[in-house]
């Protein structure tokens, strides 16, 4: 992944140190399992051991590999230097994806583990806003048209829940994909014995793998990318939101525009929506990363290769997208501009016409059939759309409409109140006292 989206945390899980960190531990962990078994002396497990402050070269490695053809045999071989003649008993019984899937499942826990800490910031940003903008009335919109007017909070909160969603299906891919296989060539356990395994998993604190073939099943890790899929898509529908709203003709919210920021090289008034752009964008590149996880699931018998290639790149590059992407729109929740005058200008720009249905169903609560009274309310309607008129005037105006409803009938049902009644009851179901008690 390119420095420019990606933060240090999550990037130096990816890093070749920290990979080569938890081979060892691996290994060394397999050792002291397989000397208590007898397999191997316990001086030798102890001589591994030596090695845990060691710094392995990565340069070497690359160039041992470069001979060698194979990734994990270079590893071990650079190990050995540390190790002495002990080495011998490193690796007994077991297969490269031994280390490579379990070394791969800790690190997307150790990602996983960010990401959700990811999530609780940004969850905690908007939990903040939807709470100070509780009340402020905005026209709600469906096919980008006015529809009814609801509140900015609300739209806020939609998105806290959302993101809370998101949080428990990641935390459950986390538990999925956090498991251990050290079951040797076939999975079969053939040439060690299974309570290595059992110990390896404890100690890297995952789960032993109930049947591992060759490999984890990858289902599991085809799980776990397209839950971050689904996160990237939140990510870029609240973005999405934010740019409709930024637009000029709009003008409810805006990206915080900091003091000396340009928006344009040519055009200096310019004030763009860039960061929630630029989610847009990284969502589309998380999703991306979730195909090639499924393709994984299916591969030959036992094991091939063709998934190998897909997760060094997937692994690290959709982790650590995802984490900028979260980063990132937690900041822009926090300084989000909000303008409340705006948002009135435009729940007012069509003089009433948010009330039709509520008038709707006044005239059917007066005996007027549902069909008479859409039609009723439909041709009022359509003045204030094709003339600018006004709609109360139009509907006190209408001989039908008020041959059952008197005027001050008319007018109760043009209160923005009634719309926001609720608003109460829907933060009370959002924001759960359980929620409050764990913050």
């Amino acid at each position: 992944m390119i420095p420019r989206y990606s933060r240090p945390e999550m990037t130096a899980i990816w890093s070749p140190e920290t990979k080569f960190r938890i081979w060892f531990e691996i290994e060394a962990h397999a050792c002291d399992a397989q000397a208590a078994l007898g397999v191997i002396p316990e001086s030798a497990a102890k001589a591994v051991w030596k090695a845990k402050d060691a710094e392995f070269d990565v340069a070497k490695i690359d160039a041992i590999e470069r001979e060698v053809k194979h990734d994990v045999i270079a590893f071990l071989t650079h190990l050995a230097e540390f190790i002495g003649p002990e080495a011998r008993f490193v690796h007994q019984g077991m297969t490269s994806s031994d280390v490579l899937d379990t070394c791969f499942n800790v690190q997307l826990v150790r990602a996983a583990d960010i990401l959700l800490d990811d999530m609780d910031a940004l969850c905690a940003a908007l939990r903040r806003r939807a709470e100070e903008h509780k009340h402020t009335i905005c026209i709600g919109r469906s096919h980008g048209i006015h529809a009814e007017p609801t509140t900015f909070g609300l739209k806020l909160a939609q998105a806290y829940v959302e993101m809370d969603r998101n949080r428990s299906r990641l935390a459950q891919a986390r538990q999925e994909v956090a498991t251990c296989a050290i079951s040797g060539a076939v999975g079969t356990f053939a040439n060690i014995d299974p309570s290595v395994e059992a110990h390896v998993a404890a100690k890297m604190g995952l789960e032993t793998e109930p049947v591992s073939t060759q490999v984890i099943p990858r289902d599991r890790h085809a799980m776990f990318f397209a839950v971050l899929g689904v996160v990237a898509s939140s990510i870029e529908r609240i973005a999405i939101e934010i740019r409709h709203l930024q637009r000029t003709e709009v003008l409810e919210a805006e990206e915080y525009f900091s003091p000396g920021q340009k928006g344009s090289s040519a055009m200096p008034h310019k004030r763009n929506p860039v960061l929630t752009e630029n989610l847009t964008g990284l969502a589309r590149m998380v999703r991306a990363y979730a195909l090639p996880a499924m393709e994984n699931v299916a591969l030959w018998h036992e094991r091939d290769i063709s998934h190998s290639s897909v997760e060094r790149m997937i692994g690290p590059d959709a982790t650590i997208t995802l984490d900028f992407a979260l980063a990132r729109l937690t900041g822009v929740i926090d300084k989000l501009v909000v303008h409340p005058k705006n948002m009135e200008r435009n729940l007012n720009q069509f003089r009433g016409l948010v009330h039709s249905q509520r008038v709707m169903l006044a005239l059917t609560q007066k005996g007027v059939s549902r069909e008479d009274a859409y039609r009723l309310v439909q041709r009022n309607a359509m003045k204030v759309w094709e003339e600018g008129a006004d709609f109360m005037d139009e509907l006190k105006s209408d001989a039908e409409v008020t041959a059952v409803m008197t005027r001050e009938e008319i007018e109760a049902n043009f209160d923005l109140g009634h719309h926001t009644k609720h608003v109460e009851t829907i933060f009370a179901r959002v924001f759960r006292p359980e929620d409050d008690d764990a913050a």
